[in-house]
Parts: structure tokens; C-alpha cells; sequence
């Protein structure tokens, strides 16, 4: 079956509520460890607005350590049985997680790597057709924080993305299926973050829907003022949200989503000027 566009399948905005299925998440770690809690939890979140739930087996804030594909699997397969039937994400780097999660009823497959870290990531998503987010990433996750660089952040994550764009349609995936995400806090200051933000028109010109990932993130306890906090909260992640879309993002990553659905469903019915889409 040959899925229609990612727009069309999520049409502008729509949430993505996350489940993090480890110990070492920076807002959440443990929290959904055990898979019934997990898939109670991507069961709460769909019923509160989301789209989609994205399910990850391996932390990714930064300083984190790396997972072998073997304790990856056995932290979302059990989720993943438990979630058929309903729309679910994957969120991996590795072609045999990503594969896996496919055959259980994954229709996304968000890769912080951009196809860059498994040589057969490109495949396996081309030959299942579904969809695809490719993120912009300095570095790894264990050393992306360590003094990121850029000439001008906004013309270089663009520029990585659309090369990312074309190597992903290169080894097969429709175009139509992909969707690009900057990466906010994945190797960038919190200005560099907010200066993405500012100008997310410009990613927005790539022409593929643009999936923002604000949620909890650091640089928002940073903006009110806590320069040692790790986490964002809630009503400063509802915010950025909406500065985002109101620059042209599509897709938004979230923990809370509740508040983050009716904050966006309030944006949009004011941008296009009356209630009804």
C-alpha cells in the first residue's frame, strides 16, 4: 500500500507525543521503563491529541551513553506488541531496530542521525515506505554539547538538511514521506537553539514539513532564568511551540501534550481566521 503524503497524513500542526522507554532520558528517564507503563502511557497521550507516539529505546541527551541494537529491541518490542493497531513512531538509529519496529506497526522512523549512522537505514525505510524524520545533529550525543560551531547556524543546518534530503531520496525514500527537524539541542548553544527558532522560516523553505522538538529542553529553563537547569517547563514549552508554528513548523515532539494540542489548535484557528479548518 503506497502511503500518501506525510502532509496529508499529518496535516499542520500535529503532535508527537514522546515515550521514552529508558533510565537516562534527561526529563523522563525511567519513568516508562516498564512496558505496560509505556504503553499505558502512549495510550494516555494519544487520547489526549497526539498524532503519533514516538517510542525510543536509547537516550539521546547529551552526555548519554550508546546502546547495543540487542537492549534497544528488548526495551521497544515489548512496547511495540502492546501498541498494534495504533500510530506509532520509532525513534532509532539503527536499521534493525527500525526494521523491527516497522514489522510491528511503526509508520515513522525518526533518526537523529539522518541515515548518516547505520549504512542500512536508507533501505530499510525505502523498501517499507513509511515515513521518515531526518534531524540535524553536531557531533554525537556523548560530545554534541562540547562548544558548538557554526559560521551561521540557521545557513548551515539548512544546508545539511537539504543534503540529507537529497542522500535520503538517493537510496530510495519518496520524498513525500520525509519530513526534517533541526535539532534543537543537539550540538547548539541555547542562543544558537533560539536563533533557529527565530528564523525557521528559512528550514521552512526546503519545501518538507519541519518537525520542531522544543519540549522540556534546557534552553528554556535557560530563558527563565535558571542557568543550571536541565529541564523546561511546561508553559515555556507550550511557548516556543507556538513561535514555531507561527514561523512555519509542522510537526511538534512533545512530552505534555495536552496543552500543547489546544495552544496549537488556538494558533491555528487564529492564522487561518475562522474556527472551523
Amino acid at each position: 500500500m503506497r502511503r500518501p503524503p506525510l502532509e496529508e497524513c499529518w496535516p499542520r500542526p500535529s503532535v508527537i507525543g514522546v515515550v521514552n522507554v529508558t533510565p537516562d532520558s534527561f526529563s523522563d528517564g525511567g519513568d516508562n521503563l516498564e512496558a505496560a507503563t509505556a504503553a499505558e502511557t502512549a495510550r494516555r497521550l494519544l487520547a489526549e491529541g497526539a498524532a503519533v507516539v514516538d517510542i525510543g529505546g536509547e537516550s539521546t541527551r547529551p552526555g548519554s551513553e550508546g546502546v547495543d541494537a540487542a537492549e534497544e529491541l528488548a526495551r521497544v518490542v515489548p512496547v511495540l506488541e502492546r501498541l498494534r493497531g495504533v500510530s506509532v513512531s520509532i525513534d532509532t538509529t539503527k536499521a534493525e531496530v527500525a526494521a523491527r519496529g516497522i514489522g510491528l506497526g511503526a509508520v515513522l522512523v525518526n533518526d537523529i542521525t539522518a541515515l548518516r549512522g547505520d549504512p542500512e537505514m536508507g533501505a530499510v525505510v525505502a523498501d517499507a515506505g513509511v515515513y521518515v524524520c531526518l534531524m540535524h545533529m553536531q557531533g554525537e550525543p556523548r560530545t554534541m554539547q562540547v562548544e558548538p560551531r557554526y559560521g551561521d547556524v540557521v545557513d548551515d543546518v539548512t544546508a545539511f538538511l537539504e543534503d540529507r534530503l537529497e542522500a535520503a531520496i538517493a537510496a530510495g525514500v519518496r520524498e513525500e514521506h520525509i519530513c526534517v527537524d533541526p535539532g534543537i539541542g543537539f550540538g547548539k548553544t541555547p542562543d544558537q537553539n533560539l536563533e533557529l527558532v527565530r528564523r525557521l522560516d528559512r528550514i521552512c523553505r526546503i519545501g518538507r514539513p519541519v518537525l520542531v522538538g522544543l519540549s522540556r529542553k534546557s534552553t528554556l529553563a535557560r530563558v527563565m532564568g535558571d542557568t543550571n537547569g536541565r529541564v523546561g517547563s511546561t508553559a515555556a514549552s507550550v511557548g516556543a511551540a507556538i513561535a514555531a508554528f507561527d514561523r512555519g513548523a509542522a510537526l511538534f515532539r512533545v512530552h505534555d501534550v495536552a496543552p500543547h494540542v489546544d495552544a496549537l489548535a488556538a494558533a491555528a484557528a487564529v492564522e487561518r481566521g475562522r474556527v472551523a479548518p
